[in-house]
């Protein structure tokens, strides 16, 4: 097998499912692990990938491992596999808070590991993931991970010290766009919009919000400035959201977000 997952969760399969669509890998060489057996045959019969209940087997047949299980069971999970696993493997890491110092003293041994923070998007092929790489691993072999990874999104090669950074304003943020949405969408249902229809309106206007950010390289700020027109609607409805503390509520749970990824 030439990659392999231990733990087959919504995150595995969001990244399973990009790099085979994506011609990465065949879905011949994609193994999975899981402790749950419905999450083992959801992705058996979604994806075709081979799957088992022994993790052993999953780190001894991949070139490239993938530890998608949450950063509780990493100790566990490690204690288990790591007197199969070799210095010529490399290996993929997806959980808050687990450093590239603590990962190689749970392994017992410095190895090629590539720490990343992928995001829920993924499932769509929208995931905006940042990299960071333990000493071992050299600039061909991260190249190569950064590729394994735009299977189902961007992808940024960021410092180590970012990485509790990145939790919070990717990691975790897809939440605080979905309570946005939510919000809009309530307030327009509140105005007589149906609700499928004020779901729709609000979620193409943050998508399309988000593509003018990326895609134009303006400032937020300068974007946000082309919808206020003078004594209009919207320079009114951002009066309220700047005197609600909307900026500094977003900060503040962000930093809290950050705050928790550094304690994991």
């Amino acid at each position: 097998m030439k990659i392999g997952f231990i733990g087959a969760g919504n995150m595995a399969k969001a990244m399973m499912g990009g790099i085979i669509a994506n011609g990465i890998f065949t879905k011949d060489e994609v193994i999975a692990s899981d402790a749950f057996d419905v999450a083992l045959e959801a992705a058996k019969e979604s994806l075709g990938i081979t799957v088992t209940k022994d993790n052993k087997e999953v780190a001894q047949k991949s070139e490239v491992l993938v530890l998608s299980v949450k950063p509780q069971y990493y100790e566990t999970v490690i204690k288990e596999i790591k007197d199969v696993v070799d210095e010529t493997k490399l290996i993929i890491t997806i959980a808050p808070g687990q450093t590239l110092k603590r990962l190689e003293g749970l392994f017992g041994k410095a190895l090629k590991i590539v720490r990343t923070m992928p995001n829920t998007p993924a499932l769509v092929g929208e995931g905006m993931t940042a990299a960071c790489a333990s000493e071992k691993v050299t600039k061909e072999e991260l190249d190569y991970v950064c590729n394994i990874l735009r299977g189902f999104g961007k992808v940024e090669v960021v410092g180590e010290h970012l990485m509790d950074a990145v939790v919070s304003v990717s990691g975790s943020s897809p939440a605080y766009v979905y309570m946005f949405i939510e919000a809009m969408a309530d307030a327009a249902v509140a105005d007589g919009m149906p609700r499928k229809q004020a779901y729709e309106f609000a979620a193409q206007a943050v998508m399309g919000s988000a593509k003018m950010v990326l895609e134009t390289g303006k400032h937020p700020g300068e974007l946000k400035d082309m919808v206020c027109s003078p004594g209009g609607t919207t320079i009114e409805a951002v009066r309220v959201l700047e005197e609600k503390g909307l900026r500094s509520t977003v900060f503040e749970a962000m930093k809290a977000c950050t705050a928790k990824a550094k304690g994991m």
